[in-house]
This record gives C-alpha cells, sequence and structure tokens, in this order.
C-alpha cells in the first residue's frame, strides 16, 4: 500500500504534470508582513514575470521607506533602498546607467503620493523608461495608521479620528489618474491582488509593463489597490469587503492609458 501511494504521488508530480509551480525567485523566509495583507501576493506575481521572462539577472528594483522597503527581504534580485519618495529619482539614475537593464519601483501611498508626489511626477512626465508599482491602502501602514493623500473622505485613521473632513483635510489625491494625463506615461493601469480573477489581471499588466520597457516605450504605472487590515482595524475577511464596498468605487479598477492613449471608460471590476 504504501509503495503504491508513492509511485501516485511520483506519477503526479511529474513536470508535465504540474499545473501551477510556486516561484523560484522569492526568498524563502517567514513573513513579516500582517496577516491578510495584500503585499505578499504583490511580490509574488511580481516575481512570476520576472522568472517567466527570464529577466532575474538584468532587473533592479527600488523600495524607499514604508512597507514596501521590506520587498528587498523577499525578492531574489537586486535591490537598492532610496531615501523615502525618492525611488523614482534613483530607478531614473539606475535606468540611465543600465539602459538595458528592467528597473522598476515598489511604493506605498504615503510614500509615492505624499513625500514622493515631486519625483513621481517628474519621472512621469520626463516618461522615464521605468515600471512604478504603486499599492494604495490608502492609509500609513508602517508608521502608525496616519491618514495619507489617499484616505478616503470620513475615512477613520490615527489622525483622522473622526473620519476624513475634505473641509479641512483635503480630498483624496487619485495620483493615477493625474500622472495618466501625462505625455511621457504610456501605460496606466489600477488593479487588486485579493481574489484568483484579479491577481492573474495583476500578473497580465506587469507583464505587459515589462515588455513596454524593452519595447523603450516610457513610463508604465501600475496601481494595486489592497488592504491594510492592521491600519483599518479590521479582520482581514473584513478589510477585504469594505475594501471592495468602499476603496473600489472612489479607485475604479482597469486600465487608464494603454498605448499611450487614454481609456474613455473603465471597466469596474466589482466583487468577482
Amino acid at each position: 500500500m504504501i509503495m503504491e501511494d508513492t509511485f501516485a504521488k511520483t506519477e503526479i508530480h511529474k513536470p508535465e504534470n504540474i499545473v501551477y509551480k510556486k516561484t523560484d525567485l522569492m526568498v524563502d523566509r517567514p513573513l513579516s508582513y500582517c496577516p491578510g495583507c495584500g503585499h505578499g501576493t504583490a511580490h509574488r506575481m511580481l516575481m512570476e514575470v520576472i522568472e517567466e521572462m527570464n529577466i532575474q539577472d538584468k532587473t533592479i528594483g527600488v523600495s524607499p521607506v514604508g512597507c514596501s522597503v521590506l520587498a528587498y527581504d523577499f525578492l531574489n534580485i537586486d535591490m537598492l533602498g532610496a531615501a523615502h519618495g525618492r525611488a523614482p529619482a534613483l530607478a531614473t539614475a539606475i535606468k540611465r546607467m543600465w539602459p538595458n537593464h528592467f528597473v522598476f519601483t515598489y511604493q506605498g501611498d504615503g510614500d509615492l503620493a505624499a513625500i514622493g508626489t515631486a519625483e513621481t511626477i517628474h519621472a512621469c512626465n520626463r516618461g522615464e523608461n521605468i515600471t512604478i508599482i504603486f499599492i494604495n491602502n490608502g492609509i500609513y501602514g508602517m508608521t502608525g495608521g496616519q491618514m495619507a493623500p489617499t484616505t478616503l473622505p470620513g475615512m477613520r485613521s490615527s489622525t483622522s479620528p473622526y473620519g476624513r473632513d475634505v473641509a479641512t483635510m483635503g480630498h483624496p489625491l487619485k495620483i493615477t489618474e493625474l500622472v495618466a494625463h501625462l505625455p511621457g506615461v504610456y501605460y496606466v493601469t489600477r488593479q487588486a491582488v485579493h481574489t484568483p480573477n484579479h491577481v492573474r489581471k495583476t500578473k497580465k499588466a506587469l507583464r505587459k509593463a515589462f515588455e513596454l520597457q524593452k519595447e523603450n516605450k516610457g513610463l508604465s504605472f501600475i496601481e494595486i489597490v489592497s488592504n491594510c487590515n492592521s491600519g483599518w482595524k479590521m479582520t482581514p475577511v473584513q478589510s477585504n469587503k469594505w475594501m471592495e464596498d468602499n476603496m473600489f468605487p472612489f479607485y475604479q479598477l482597469g486600465d487608464i492609458k494603454v498605448d499611450g492613449k487614454l481609456v474613455e471608460k473603465k471597466e469596474i471590476a466589482g466583487k468577482e
């Protein structure tokens, strides 16, 4: 009986029978993100694309301050740390020094859309041939759950305990739509990673961005709307539901700019 079981498992695990395997480009170490966080899934999709394109030795990532800085713990590629908000500037220098390498930034909303707004806007306006990956969870996750530029109206945070009041705190910044209007930006999309269907769309978008970089088309900007159950004070399941009900209607998923042209009508992903 034992021999039969062993034989059966051996047959099942033949390479030609494997439908889906884990990428070899993720470093095997204990996960330091909060349970339910979308960063881990985003990391894996990114590394799967790099592995499938066979560009591990030609890819350089830049991660600045915040939860995104932990990317260097898990991504088995060359990674550099940037000062808070300065990832696009550092990525610009790297790409200009090594134009045949694939260069990307991996940034959170507080980093990219607050202290790093200038670097983000000007790198996009110059049309640097890099990929910017933007994780938007509407809050400062690592530093205490403060209100971010992307925090929704009425959304609570440690610095807006009664909810964001747009009269005194301003409106949420849709920086992805903003950069889409810059001529140097070639591809802009907003995706998510909380369901298998959304994961597939995000992976497809990442692959497209790297292919466009290979073709020297200009800057690609990928926003991933994710949760922060710790900052939102919710369970992972509750936070995903809240994200669908509140984040997605405001930050609508889908392509915003394709092949250098704005998409007139975006498809809202909804609860898939």
